[in-house]
Formats: structure tokens, C-alpha cells, sequence
């Protein structure tokens, strides 16, 4: 192996988009992957003749001028084949009122919001112009957390006089834009947007950024998009994995990274195969995809920056999920049931569903896979003994289908399969630390400029994924990692090709 290699960490979206994007421009890489196979949060597992979604199960960024879609033109990829999501999500709050549908036409969003939240247009239009700000902004590509002259110029660059003045509400969080526009004492509206927020932020209205929250609340909408894959998420994985193969790189799968450290020619990664058997691999710059709070186990302290430490131990921890994976009977869903779900229950909080669509590949015609999935502190299934975990576990598990079963009007005899998966599970099958899902959490205070920079105090080693700007989602993590190998590639001398 050449010195002159990358070696990407984790074969996630984010990782498996900066390989790709290193191979097309003919930069030596390989991808190290400790799973059997690729995608991560957004990778799928079967159960017979069913396909379930691990995590992720929509999609933004494939409209055009999407992340996903620019970086598929990139590389010459087809866009694989999606139904778009209409409505987006409909959102049942719990409280005995009409469910609130997210369409992806303005106007008739526009209604519906009307008609469910009367007298909050003021916030909603607050809301339009931050987002438009936003997006035209992150089309520009810029570098938010700029550590040298060459990325503060990408930022400079990308400013123009609505961001200058959406920038006014840096420090602003979403509840903070209710009480500006009048809007906090609508109960009804704080309980919507506190649950869609947590679903895509990991933080409720009080401690997600308004700048973060504000396109967050507009993705179901023209122009962007929210997309039902054929198939399952995989599809994503496939295509990026034929990506990096037909530049040239290499993707070793069943390769756990223990440890990385500087060399003298720039980093080694020690994996620890399926065989057990240990592997030095070389190269001169290293991406990593994984949470950064794992550099803390994978780099020794001795070469770690002691205010980097430091900031990587307050980092706090993001939540874990616990998801139940069903099958049901498909007549004996509600008639045209939404393919995405959410409500607001007692005992679990918010509760995300997921149903597969007739044909789209994930059961057996007159079947429906169903994906449910609430929060919880990882740390309250880490430290339960086996047998006490296990019962708890099906506690829980009995718990998501009674709520599933009074909610959707579903009997005993419709459910075909039941399954939950904990942190425990996630933590195995996603590498990431006590099974955390998500990224660090859209607060004001790390979001943005605030937040962790792709480039770290290490020279030439770099970071990717759902903890970095612009936050959670395929898409999110998919310009994260287009930012990290613009950055390493200006590192080189050279230029990524991406034109955007």
C-alpha cells in the first residue's frame, strides 16, 4: 500500500460517499468496515422472505440539486428508483385532534398548517425565510467551521446579504422564534413541533437551532423532497460501493479499526479481522466517519491535543433507539395508511412508523413491513444485567405493539412477526459507542460555525458524518463528507472535481 492512500473509517453513507468521491478523482483508497456489510444506520437485514430497514427508511436530497442527486450525477450514478413521500409524515399528537399531514405542495401545506395551528402564519413565514436563506447558502458549499485561510475564504464566498441577516438568529432556538412571532402560548403547535424536531435534531423545540430547525420543518416541501426507496435503504450503499470498486479503490469489509496513530509518512490504522488477525495498514491521510467521541478509544491519549480531549469527553451523548420491526397483514392496515408516521404517546414519547408500500420489494404481496421506533437513554439498557435486560426487553417490545396495535386498529391475528432491537443490538451492528443513533443533537451551541470542524487538530486526519455540519440524514452526512474531501483534497494541493 502507497503512503499516498486515504483510508476512510466506516462504510455509513457518510464514509462510503468520501471514498466514492476520492476514487472518481483517482486518489488511492481504501474503505475499512468492521460489518459484514456496507450502509450502517441506513443498512437493512432480512428475515426470510421480509427486508427491514436497520435505522434510516426515508430519504432526503434526491431532488435536483439534492445532495444525493448532485453527487450521483457526479459520479455517474443513476438515482435509484423512489417514490416521493405525499404526504411527507402524517403527525398524530396524541390529544384526540386531526392528525396534521406534511404535503409536499407549499400551498396546500399552507392550508393544512392554517387550518391546524390558526394565527401562527408569522412563524411559519420566519421560518420560509431562514430556510431559503439556508439552502441557497449550503448550494454554495461553503466550509462552516473554518480552520485556515482557504476555508474562511469558502465561507466568506458563500455569504450574501440574506444570510448576513438570517445570521441575526445564530443564537436563536426554535421556541425562541414562536415567542418573536407570538406563537408560544399555541400548546398544540410547541407539541408538533417539539416531536418533529426531536425526530430529526435529537432536541426539542427549546434546544434545536433555529437556523438547523427551520429548513428541518420545510424538507417535506417543494422544492425539496422526502423519498420511499425501492427496495430498502441498501440501494444507497450498492450504488456508492460500485462507485468506489469502478474508481479503483477498495472496501475491506469485516475489518474493525482498534487503533490509529501518526507516522512519519502520516497514519496507521490497526484492524482486527474476522480471522482475529491483526493488520497495519498505511496511508497519508485518514477520514473518519465514525462519532468523534470514538477517537478517545481509537487514537492513544499521548497524541491527542489536550483542549481537543477535553472537548471530545464534554461532547454529549446522543440518544439510542429502540425499534420494533414488524409484519402485518396488509388489509389489516387502515385504508391508504401513510407510509410515515408519527405520534406523541404517554409511555414512549415520540413514536416514528415506517410502513413498506405494495411492490416496493420489502415483503410478499398482501404484506407490509412495519418499522416503529422511540428514544431512550442508552445508558438504561448498558448497565441492566442479562436476565433483567431480556425481560425488559420484551416489557418494551409488548409495550411499542399494544401502542402500534389501539393506534393503527390492528388484532392479534394480523401481526405476522414482531422483533426489537435496543442499543445493545445497535452498538453491535453499527459499531458506534453504547449503540448511540443520530449525531450530537442541533443545539445552538454546536450547530454550525459552532460545531466540530472536519479538520482536526491532527494533521490529516479528518472527520465525516451526522455529527458534523450540516447534521443527521443521508443527506446531511452525505455533504458532510463532500466538505471533508474538498478540504483534504486542498490539503494535497490538488481539487476535488465536484462541481456541485
Amino acid at each position: 500500500m502507497t503512503d499516498n492512500r486515504v483510508i476512510v473509517i466506516g462504510g455509513g453513507v457518510a464514509g462510503l460517499t468520501a471514498a466514492a468521491l476520492l476514487a472518481h478523482d483517482r486518489v488511492p483508497v481504501t474503505l475499512l468496515e468492521a460489518h459484514h456489510q456496507t450502509g450502517g444506520c441506513a443498512g437493512t437485514f432480512r428475515r426470510g422472505s421480509w427486508i427491514f430497514d436497520v435505522g434510516a427508511t426515508q430519504v432526503a436530497g434526491l431532488e435536483p440539486g439534492g445532495s444525493h442527486a448532485s453527487v450521483f450525477r457526479h459520479l455517474g450514478l443513476a438515482l435509484p428508483e423512489a417514490k416521493l413521500l405525499d404526504p411527507g409524515c402524517t403527525v398524530d399528537l396524541g390529544d384526540g385532534s386531526q392528525p396534521v399531514n406534511l404535503w409536499h405542495d407549499p400551498k396546500r401545506w399552507a392550508e393544512e398548517r392554517e387550518c391546524q395551528f390558526p394565527g401562527s402564519e408569522r412563524f411559519w413565514q420566519l421560518c420560509g425565510f431562514l430556510h431559503a436563506s439556508n439552502w441557497s447558502f449550503a448550494r454554495r458549499y461553503p466550509i462552516v467551521t473554518p480552520r485556515s485561510w482557504w476555508e474562511l475564504g469558502t465561507l466568506i464566498t458563500a455569504l450574501r446579504p440574506a444570510t448576513l441577516a438570517s445570521g441575526l438568529f445564530t443564537f436563536f432556538s426554535v421556541a425562541n422564534l414562536l415567542q418573536l412571532c407570538g406563537c408560544n402560548e399555541d400548546r398544540r403547535l410547541r407539541r408538533f413541533l417539539d416531536l418533529q424536531l426531536k425526530l430529526y435534531s435529537q432536541e426539542p423545540a427549546n434546544r434545536t437551532a433555529a437556523l438547523y430547525g427551520a429548513t428541518v420543518l420545510h424538507m417535506a416541501q417543494a422544492p425539496l423532497g422526502l423519498w420511499h426507496l425501492q427496495e430498502s435503504m441498501q440501494v444507497l450503499s450498492r450504488q456508492l460501493v460500485h462507485a468506489i470498486e469502478t474508481g479503483g479503490g477498495e472496501i475491506r469489509l469485516r475489518h474493525r479499526v482498534t487503533s490509529i496513530y501518526p507516522s512519519s509518512s502520516g497514519w496507521v490504522a490497526v484492524t482486527t479481522g474476522a480471522d482475529a488477525q491483526t493488520v497495519k495498514w498505511k496511508a497519508s491521510d485518514v477520514i473518519c466517519s465514525l462519532p468523534p467521541q470514538c477517537l478517545l478509544d481509537l487514537i492513544p491519549i499521548k497524541y491527542l491535543p489536550y483542549r481537543y480531549q477535553q472537548r471530545l469527553k464534554a461532547l454529549p451523548e446522543p440518544s439510542g433507539a429502540l425499534v420494533l420491526y414488524g409484519v402485518v397483514h396488509r388489509t389489516a392496515l387502515p385504508v391508504e395508511c401513510p407510509g410515515h408516521l408519527q405520534r406523541g404517546t404517554e409511555q414512549l414519547g415520540s413514536l416514528f412508523v415506517s410502513v413498506s408500500r405494495e411492490g416496493d420489494g420489502r415483503a410478499p404481496s398482501g404484506q407490509a413491513t412495519l418499522i416503529a421506533s422511540v428514544f431512550t437513554p442508552t445508558s438504561d439498557w448498558y448497565a441492566l444485567e442479562e436476565s433483567t435486560y431480556q425481560i425488559r426487553k420484551a416489557k418494551i417490545l409488548g409495550l411499542i405493539k399494544q401502542e402500534l396495535s389501539s393506534w393503527l386498529g390492528l388484532t392479534e391475528s394480523a401481526w405476522l412477526h414482531t422483533e426489537l432491537a435496543t442499543p445493545r443490538g445497535f452498538a453491535g451492528w453499527t459499531g458506534r459507542p453504547r449503540g448511540v443513533v443520530g449525531g450530537l443533537g442541533q443545539h445552538p451551541s454546536r450547530f454550525g460555525p459552532f460545531g466540530l470542524a472536519s479538520r482536526t487538530p491532527l494533521s490529516r486526519l479528518w472527520l465525516c458524518g451526522d455529527s458534523l455540519y450540516p447534521g443527521e440524514g443521508t443527506a446531511g452526512v452525505t455533504l458532510s463528507a463532500l466538505n471533508a474531501c474538498k478540504q483534504l483534497m486542498k490539503h494535497r494541493r490538488a481539487r476535488l472535481s465536484f462541481k456541485g
